[in-house]
């Protein structure tokens, strides 16, 4: 893909807002499980983003918990 991750990272942001204002709607039930499979997988995505800008810095493990907190739930999403 073509783009830097300042805008990759608006979109993350832009598509956390539809979501958020799709769960408003009374059918939001309609395709949960599929809904927390696709947040768990981006999650995964978004954990392994950070650990990449990690390796990338001179000041590496800054936000190794994050990292290990997204996997965790992302991982609560797919078991329920």
């Amino acid at each position: 893909m073509g783009m830097n991750e300042s805008e990759a990272s608006l979109i993350i942001k832009a598509g956390a807002e539809l979501l958020l204002a799709a769960s408003a709607d009374p059918r939001s039930n309609e395709g949960y499980v599929a809904v927390k499979a696709n947040i768990a997988m981006a999650l995964d995505n978004i954990a392994q983003a950070l650990h990449n800008f990690e390796a990338a810095v001179a000041t590496a493990d800054r936000s190794t918990g994050w990292v290990q907190d997204l996997n965790r739930v992302a991982d609560d999403l797919r078991e329920r």
